[in-house]
């Protein structure tokens, strides 16, 4: 597996793993609610990393750089090591501690985050519960 930047071209394969993900997974939410779109215009601010499994990108992971801040992470293959190669590229890239956001309901997130040695700092909910996470 290579752990790299996302090419530009390859945005719009990052932003359909996002949408297919958090339509398959988050859905206590209405599906309409996640699009590319709001990936592919979050990404202008954020380094975008992607995990290719020989030559198919399989998930994807966006910095907030400033703020050490994970964004997103999804995998379009749960189960093969993606979510944490990802992650620990974010981290190694981070300028801070990272952080990160969790909705409520998003349990089998939570429990990968504080396998990998994040806590829960905050929370809070802004139409949809969350929890902020934090490993330092």
């Amino acid at each position: 597996m290579q752990v790299r930047r996302v090419r530009p071209e390859e945005l719009p394969i990052a932003a359909a793993i996002y949408q297919k993900v958090l339509r398959e997974t988050f859905t206590w939410l209405p599906a309409a609610r996640h699009n590319a779109q709001v990936f592919l215009r979050d990404a202008r601010d954020e380094d975008v990393y992607v995990a290719v499994l020989g030559h198919r990108i399989e998930g994807v992971a966006a910095l907030y750089r400033p703020d050490s801040f994970l964004h997103s992470l999804y995998v379009a293959r749960r189960g093969a090591g993606i979510g944490k190669a990802l992650l620990d590229q974010a981290a190694g890239e981070a300028p801070g501690p990272l952080s990160l956001k969790c909705q409520t309901a998003n349990t089998r997130a939570q429990a990968f985050y504080r396998r990998e040695g994040f806590g829960i700092t905050d929370q809070g909910d802004d139409g949809v519960p969350w929890v902020r996470m934090a490993r330092y």
